[in-house]
């Protein structure tokens, strides 16, 4: 039953994507031809010279640039309204005073030293306009490229180690409360398994693939940031959600380990396919070493806590006993200290990165529940499966951005599983609190059940 059903999925998949293909090309204003015009427009005989000749800066610092500027002669300078040192992205880059003197030129040259502050991150480029009184307009065919970074910081490195070693720690968790047993007969009937692996590696990488086109027709960097979540493995903040919703954690920590280790052969198959059609202006490389680190940190202590079903009974029954506790204060710890270390990101929000953010795990989700159903899958196993789908490991996704892309860009892209990692918890965290209330609410019930047995019979035998 399942095989038809999911070629039916394949195929409705590769027409969604067809779909939005075509889609796009309706979002793709038509060129400003008059700009387009200015710009191409007919090369001057004078030249502008830079010092130096690229510039690269941090965010909220000014430095200085020297500027040589030669080839007017008088007659030219004569029909010399105004020259101004401008950047063609001003959020990225300012000049806060550009003006050039027409009477500062000498021998028909200029030379002059002008302060460069850096606003956000990004690329931009510096050049030299001059305004004919003629009402003409001519920019310099030489531009400074100018590169705004972000100064590495103590707290980045901070949050990365200590989200490092708390996952370890709950992974030592979660093999002292697997159930060996209950993984084998998993593996013996792979249904589900089976299912995330298509919903993880078929689904989500056409579905990111699908929205980078529908909703960043015009950025390439915005497609990469989101194809590249969406072909990431299962996080492991999936085991955790699995366990706070009542799923099996069995089958989801099965399908974490299975997503992780086929990360090493479906990454590479969908970079270099349909994702060469996004990153063929960039030099990538797929960071095996670091899916193979993360592998390890996934099995070594989930050894750990296996070891100590075995050997110390006690305290793996002490570890699966603050397993939910310590599950929900690791997603609070990574959704506050993530957003605190990345508030610059924010600058960069915007419908499209909140629709990315929210598109790729919520439909995620709908589908990895929805397939697993229509196989008739029991609830706790559809659960987990969804979950597994929609949850993406967007750390490997930051770092394969960071290892792939020079800054900014490296930077820039991050923005998207970002997004995707602050969205992916909101239906999660209304599903858990919709849980919460109904098991309060039947508890509340329960205990009033006694009291009004009591009451009933009392009354009929006062009638009596």
């Amino acid at each position: 039953m399942a095989c038809p059903l999911l070629s039916l999925v394949v195929f409705a998949s590769m027409l969604a994507l067809q779909a939005i293909t075509y889609c796009r090309a309706a979002l793709i204003s038509p060129p400003n031809t008059d700009n387009n015009r200015l710009r191409d427009g007919e090369d001057p005989s004078w030249h502008v010279q830079y010092d130096p000749i690229s510039l690269e800066m941090h965010m909220n610092t000014m430095t200085n640039i020297s500027l040589r500027i030669e080839g007017f002669d008088k007659t030219q300078l004569e029909d010399v309204a105004s020259i101004q040192l401008r950047s063609e992205r001003n959020h990225v880059a300012t000049i806060p005073d550009g003006t050039i003197k027409v009477l500062d030129f000498k021998d028909e040259s200029y030379d002059g030293v002008f302060d460069i502050t850096g606003v956000f991150l990004g690329s931009t480029n510096l050049f030299v306009e001059v305004i004919l009184k003629s009402n003409g307009t001519v920019q310099s065919t030489e531009k400074l490229p100018v590169t705004v970074i972000r100064e590495e910081r103590v707290i980045d490195h901070i949050f990365t180690g200590s989200v490092a070693v708390l996952v370890c720690v709950l992974f030592i968790n979660f093999g002292a409360a697997m159930d060996l047993p209950t993984v084998k007969a998993i593996m013996m009937k792979p249904i589900g398994p089976a299912i995330g692996f298509i919903s993880q590696f078929l689904f989500m990488p056409l579905l990111s693939y699908g929205l980078g086109l529908l909703l960043f027709p015009d950025s390439f960097e915005m497609q990469l940031g989101l194809f590249f979540t969406g072909v990431s493995p299962g996080g492991g903040a999936s085991n955790i959600w699995t366990v706070l919703l009542g799923a099996n954690l069995n089958l989801s920590l099965a399908m974490t380990t299975i997503s992780t280790l086929a990360a090493f052969g479906m990454m590479p198959l969908w970079i270099f396919t349909l994702g060469r059609k996004i990153f063929d202006r960039g030099n990538l490389v797929v960071p095996y070493r670091n899916l193979a680190t993360f592998a390890v940190g996934l099995i070594i202590p989930m050894g750990v806590g296996l070891l100590s079903q075995r050997y110390t009974p006690r305290i793996a029954r002490i570890l699966v006993r603050v397993l939910k506790p310590m599950s929900a204060l690791l997603i609070l710890f990574i959704v506050v200290f993530a957003i605190v270390t990345n508030l610059y990101l924010f600058e960069l929000f915007s419908w499209q990165i909140i629709a990315a953010g929210l598109g790729l795990p919520w439909i995620g989700y709908l589908f990895g529940f929805i397939v697993s159903k229509s196989v008739r899958l029991p609830t706790a196993d559809a659960l987990a499966i969804s979950v597994e789908t929609g949850i993406q490991n967007t750390g490997i996704a930051i770092f394969l951005l960071r290892f792939s892309l020079s800054q900014p860009a490296a930077d820039l892209t991050t923005v998207v599983p970002v997004s995707a990692a602050i969205m992916t918890p909101v239906p999660l965290m209304i599903l858990y609190l919709a849980i919460k209330i109904r098991e309060k609410c039947a508890v509340r019930k329960f205990e009033m059940m006694p009291n009004d047995v009591t009451k009933s019979s009392l009354a009929e035998n006062e009638t009596t």
